[in-house]
Order: structure tokens, then sequence, then C-alpha cells
């Protein structure tokens, strides 16, 4: 089995997580995670710094495919406006590298890290520590980023998983 480093990435317009890990079959590895800062500043600027920060993060790890969480809205439409905005920074970062690019709601991300899709934030950071062998729990955006990580991890591999039961189950007819 090949060895597929993954992009995690949390979208927020003041800090947007991100985290890479390596995958082989079941089985992942931390690599990096951290969390881009953008307080202050003009909006083309902040977005600037989503786009580069996570351009410098695939030029010097380079992972081939990128997850991100989906948009979630809520009550406040200019909190989800200058999300989908940072959203589109990093994603058009990832595209510009042409990096493969999957996306998941926060239901599925908590059901693939903690088992529950209503997990709260502290039980996430939890589970990506224990899964990924950390010392410390990372701070909630990377956490967010890492298990956004994980839970493509786990869906390619179910996929590959699927694609090779058919494959085999064509053979033997």
């Amino acid at each position: 089995m090949n060895t597929v480093r993954i992009l995690g990435i949390d979208p927020g317009f003041q800090r947007t997580g991100y985290g890479v890990i390596d995958v082989v079959g079941n089985h992942t590895r931390h690599v990096c995670h951290g969390v881009i800062r953008t307080e202050g500043g003009e909006l083309g600027e902040r977005l600037r710094r989503i786009f580069a920060g996570i351009h410098a993060v695939v030029e010097q790890w380079a992972p081939i495919e990128a997850a991100v969480e989906k948009v979630f809205v809520d009550r406040n439409v200019d909190s989800a406006l200058k999300l989908g905005q940072a959203r589109g920074a990093a994603i058009t970062a990832c595209a510009n590298l042409e990096l493969g690019i999957h996306e998941y709601s926060p239901n599925q991300i908590k059901q693939a890290t903690v088992g529950r899709g209503h997990a709260e934030k502290q039980q996430v950071q939890h589970m990506v520590r224990i899964l990924l062998c950390l010392a410390e729990r990372p701070q909630a955006d990377a956490a967010d980023a890492l298990a956004v990580a994980i839970c493509h991890g786990h869906q390619r591999e179910g996929r590959r998983r699927i694609a090779a039961a058919a494959l085999a189950q064509g053979a033997v007819r």
C-alpha cells in the first residue's frame, strides 16, 4: 500500500487551522499542524494571508490531497460570508497547486474522529491526540483541521476497500 499525504483545513476568518497526516491503509501518522492567524487588517490582506499560509504548507509538506470542512451557517450571515471567503482562499491555494480537494460536513468529521456527529470541541481535540499519538492536545483550530484530514483518510480507505471488493467480485463471476 502507498502512503497518501493529506492536508486537512479548518477555515476561519481569524484563525485557519491546518493539519497534515500520512495515511497507509487504515493507519494514520501525524506530520504537522498549526494555525494561520489573520486577526486585524483589511479583508484582502487577511485573505491573502490565508492563501499564502496554505500555499506555504503545501509547498513544504507536499500533500497530494486536501480535505476542507464545509461551511456551517448559523444565524450570523456576516460571519458565514467571511467564513466562506476564508474557505475560498484556502481552497484556491490548494487548487492552484493542483491538489485533489474533498469536502466534509462538521457532523461527518466528528463522526469519523469521535464516533458521534454532535461531539464537543474538547472531545475532538482529545480523540485527535489519541488517534495520532500526540504528546498533548493540539489547539482547537489545528485539532479540527487534523480531524478533517483523519475523516478524509477514513473515507478514502472505505472507498478503496469497496472498489477492491467490487473488482474481486467481478473477477469471481
